[in-house]
């Protein structure tokens, strides 16, 4: 992998860290649209007993070859810095200009899932019936209310295990399953108090569930690829109503600090956003965003394509 590549590569993982921001929007959805994707997935399961030998073993350079290491340190460096960075300007937006920013997600997701979609070699019965499961199930993730759930550390390590797995699939947020499951509060809270057993227990479910989940995806893509990719198309249509441009809270809840955020929310139609809260529905720069975030998605994919062309070619 040339520099260029290298700096290609570092900005998908600033991508994906942004994307990971907004709740019903995933790194993973980014990843596939970007053509990394399955790389991901295989330098992730690379982490094996294998490559902990040639650790333990001081060969490091077997090691890091086996692992794709540069790969990922370069992916997870451009992730950090979204998260620590392009995470305030997202925040920002997303109370300053909520519904360009959410207008500009949803074309986005749309996009993506009719890319993903494309790469469908045969439909068939079981391929609409996989794409109509994924829908559903990123669906009722959108509307299932958070839940009060336990403390315990099987049940934090549990979180960690799913909120990973959900990061690395198109169209489902882990953050906004840890809300689901009513642990995003309070992991939030461990972090900021340093509550070192709590993290702790929530990383090691973290590195359970992604090396694991990365198993099962990758053999589900080498077996059932075309059943796989309908399904995450489907997860991507589902999460659209996740980022409707238009609605207003229903509920809120007190953050770490106790300030009052919105928690659950209703979807409208723009003229019944107008008439219930009489804001301007800014129909037109929402449809401009839209396009705006379908051009993106759709240049990123002609020039993945053209560079794979060129690299046949070569």
């Amino acid at each position: 992998m040339n520099s260029k590549k290298y700096i290609l590569l570092f900005f998908k993982g600033v991508a994906m860290g942004g994307a990971d921001v907004v709740p019903g929007v995933s790194g993973g959805t980014i990843a596939f649209i970007t053509g990394i994707y399955e790389e991901l997935l295989n330098s992730i399961k690379s982490i094996d007993l294998n490559a902990l030998k040639l650790l333990f073993s001081f060969k490091i350079k077997e090691f890091w070859a086996h692992i794709n290491g540069t790969f990922l340190v370069v992916l997870l460096a451009g992730i950090a810095l979204s998260l620590a960075s392009l995470a305030k300007v997202i925040s920002y937006l997303l109370e300053a200009h909520p519904i360009q920013l959410w207008s500009f997600f949803f074309g986005l997701i749309i996009i993506s899932a009719i890319l993903v979609a494309k790469e469908i070699t045969k439909w068939d019965a079981g391929v609409i019936i996989a794409g109509i499961v994924g829908t559903a199930i990123a669906y009722y993730v959108t509307i299932a209310t958070p839940a009060e759930t336990p403390t315990t550390f099987i049940f934090i390590f549990l979180s960690g295990a799913i909120a990973i797995c959900a990061m690395i699939l198109p169209g489902i947020s882990g953050a906004f399953l840890l809300l689901i499951m009513g642990k995003y509060e309070f992991i939030i809270g461990a972090l900021k108090d340093f509550n070192l057993t709590v993290i702790l227990t929530f990383i090691m479910g973290c590195a359970v569930g992604i090396l694991s989940f990365s198993r099962v995806i990758s053999w589900l893509l080498n077996k059932y690829y075309n059943l796989t990719i309908a399904l995450l198309a489907g997860f991507m249509v589902g999460s659209l109503n996740k980022i409707w441009p238009w609605k207003i809270v229903t509920h809120y809840r007190l953050d770490s600090h106790g300030v009052e955020k919105p928690f659950l929310d209703k979807n409208l139609m723009p003229q019944a956003y107008h008439d219930l809260t009489g804001q301007d529905p800014l129909l037109w720069q929402a449809l401009l965003f839209m396009l705006l975030g379908i051009g993106l998605v759709y240049a990123i994919d002609l020039i993945a394509r053209v560079n794979d062309k060129n690299v046949a070619q070569a």
